[in-house]
């Protein structure tokens, strides 16, 4: 789960990383009354879930009240429009109302989850301020990736090394360190999947400070954190991942318009290959699980369909503890209540697959049921 700026900052100051004074507002008239009180000048930033909000408009450095109350009028309400969102763009509900700060450098820093590595690693950049996959792509040189022993944990010498890259001195080095074990605590404290700061600032006196960063809960771990739920804003989602999140559904919206049902993550990933490899390109990511239920695949049909982009539906299962009749029991009891003028293309291998592909057959609905996944991905192409 994405959080907002706001919300990943006062984590990071909660665990002792320095974050520029600020506040967030929903009123524009309490936005520049703040920008009063830090001096007469901030810098506000709209607070939504996607990068390139400075090149979108959505931040401004305003030097008086006034200024700062008419910019937060007039983004608040609006919707925000960035490399990230799509045309559609996101509502902006609140800003975020900070002091200025004076830099002189700006670096990069983030730690996530390798899942290659099974462990965190620490990516950082003298090149901060900028899109970090850039950096990545046309020079991977100015790039360092450390990953931390999650044995041993993180150890001081880690942090000296990413010091001796950014060039920096002994004792903003000792202070670099400090900020990186105090967000690896955040880290394994909240289940956090991503930290990123970007830029981290050393100021002119050459402190450090965080002056805007992203942070990613690990969704599965909500159980464990029940504040998880009051950092949601589920206005920041895509509509169809909102509902199928409600309903305990894995989905994720792609750019394609073949609809995938199928259970089992790794078999989703495969089945969105061979998609790809007949000239098509997948709609969604969906996995409807190993152990679903009837009620849970007409859910996760009718989420698929109600996608205008779709034009397709492959559904790809191999029967196990989700058996294929229950699969096509729900495919059909979801055709009958909703209208659906897709062609639907099925290949079921697995537990009672002979069954649930008589009860395609037989109900009526104008389901292609294909032998093996080769003939479906055609069908699929045609």
């Amino acid at each position: 789960m994405k959080l907002h700026e706001y919300q990943a900052k006062n984590i990071l100051k909660s665990f002792g990383v320095p974050v520029p004074n600020g506040k967030v507002f929903e009123s524009k008239d309490e936005a520049g009354k703040f920008v009063d009180e830090l001096g007469g000048s901030a810098v506000i930033k709209a607070q939504v879930h996607a990068g390139g909000r400075g090149k979108a408009g959505g931040v401004k450095l305003v030097r008086n009240a006034q200024d700062g109350a008419d910019f937060a009028g007039s983004i608040l309400g609006s919707k925000l429009v960035t490399v990230q969102t799509g045309p559609e763009g996101v509502p902006v509900n609140s800003v975020l109302v900070e002091e200025l700060v004076d830099i002189s450098r700006e670096l990069y820093l983030s730690i996530t989850v390798d899942g290659g590595e099974k462990s965190l690693v620490i990516i950082a950049s003298e090149e901060g301020g900028m899109e970090i996959e850039e950096v990545a792509e046309n020079t991977p040189e100015k790039i360092q990736q450390l990953h931390i022993d999650p044995v041993s944990g993180y150890q001081p010498y880690l942090g000296r090394q990413v010091g001796a890259f950014l060039s920096m001195d002994s004792k903003q080095t000792r202070a670099l360190s400090a900020l990186i074990e105090n967000l690896v605590n955040a880290i394994l404290e909240n289940d956090l999947s991503l930290v990123e700061i970007n830029p981290l600032v050393v100021t002119a006196d050459g402190g450090l400070l965080a002056a805007d960063t992203k942070m990613s809960t690990d969704e599965n771990a909500d159980f464990r954190h029940s504040k998880n739920a009051d950092l949601r804003d589920a206005e920041q989602e895509d509509p169809l991942e909102r509902i199928a999140n409600e309903k305990g559904i894995q989905y994720v919206k792609l750019d394609g318009d073949v609809g995938c049902m199928v259970n089992g993550a790794g078999l989703a990933m495969a089945t969105m290959d061979v998609i790809a490899q007949v000239g098509s390109s997948p709609a969604n990511f969906l996995d409807v699980g190993g152990g679903g239920s009837e009620e849970q695949v007409a859910e996760a049909f009718k989420l698929i369909v109600s996608d205008p982009s779709v034009k397709k539906v492959l559904i790809n299962v191999f029967g196990g503890i989700l058996r294929c009749d229950v699969v096509a029991n729900g495919v059909v009891s979801a055709y009958k209540e909703i209208d659906v003028n897709v062609p639907i293309i099925v290949r079921m291998t697995g537990t009672n697959a002979e069954e649930g592909g008589e009860i395609l057959r037989s109900s009526g609905i104008p389901a292609t049921v294909a032998h093996n996944l080769a003939e479906a991905a055609q069908k699929v192409a045609e």
